[in-house]
């Protein structure tokens, strides 16, 4: 199995635990997985050794799996969906999230990301690609904004209505009042 999709399910037990949610009592419900998840490291090294390939590599090393592993592991019912939108792919969970607790498909939302490095090889790329930050600093959403920096990390945030969480009282550490995505088009780059 990829890494990827262990740390995905303690770091899902870790933030239910932190939100006050006993997964257990969460079995059956509607509650939504949102993943954003690029890299695929782990499978080129598993798939390009034949001897290593078993009947669970398929899905031990697809992204689309890992969504879906936390949702049957916990027993969730919601919609489930791994994502890849490149640097963006955990905002853009978040925001799928969002908008599926506010149409009422999820009465619940798990929405996070994961990254692992594991090889040079898409450094190399985007090095000579041209993608990668100078001065190896990333500037989200600022005018001198000059390149990528890649970096390794999990994170999940349990979302849930605000009229819920407090008639719930659970712990509320920020409000999204909205969300948006879009893309760039032609631009001077994807």
């Amino acid at each position: 199995m990829d890494p990827q999709q262990r740390i995905l399910l303690e770091i899902t037990w870790e933030a239910l635990e932190d939100a006050g949610l006993v997964p257990e009592h969460l079995s059956g419900s509607r509650t939504g997985v949102f993943i954003g998840i690029s890299g695929n490291e782990y499978s080129q090294f598993q798939l390009g050794n034949a001897a290593l390939i078993d009947a669970y590599a398929g899905t031990g090393n697809a992204l689309s799996i890992a969504a879906n592993r936390i949702s049957y592991c916990f027993d969730f019912q919601g919609p489930s969906i791994a994502l890849d939108t490149a640097c963006s792919s955990s905002l853009v969970a978040v925001h799928l999230a969002c908008n599926s607790l506010w149409q009422g498909e999820s009465n619940l939302a798990l929405a996070g990301g994961v990254n692992l490095i594991l090889s040079p090889a898409v450094t190399i790329n985007f090095s000579k690609a041209g993608a990668m930050a100078p001065d190896g600093r990333c500037k989200t959403f600022d005018a001198s904004a000059d390149g990528y920096v890649r970096s390794e990390g999990a994170g999940i945030v349990v979302l849930k209505p605000l009229s819920q969480a407090i008639a719930d009282g659970d712990p509320i550490y920020a409000l999204i009042r909205g969300s948006a995505i879009s893309q760039d088009g032609r631009s001077n780059g994807l």
